[in-house]
């Protein structure tokens, strides 16, 4: 899976985002994934749950990749 995410705000918490793009089918699915080590943020890779997303980063992981961008105001 290859998407853009349009971000309404400053920023979303990567566990939401997660959810949000369907590549976790729960927000604790997502923070399992997290945990495991299994998302990256801009390359490297990130264990925090919360960790603050903003327009502008990729998060990728096995079999997706998520660009983060600014929604049209």
């Amino acid at each position: 899976m290859n998407e853009t995410f349009s971000l309404r705000g400053e920023y979303i918490a990567l566990c939401d985002l997660l959810k949000a793009c369907a590549v976790a089918h729960s927000g604790g699915a997502a923070k399992h994934m997290i945990a495991e080590g299994l998302v990256s943020v801009d390359g490297q890779i990130e264990l925090r749950k919360t960790c603050k997303i903003r327009p502008g980063q990729v998060v990728s992981g096995d079999g997706f990749t998520l660009r983060v961008e600014a929604a049209d105001a």
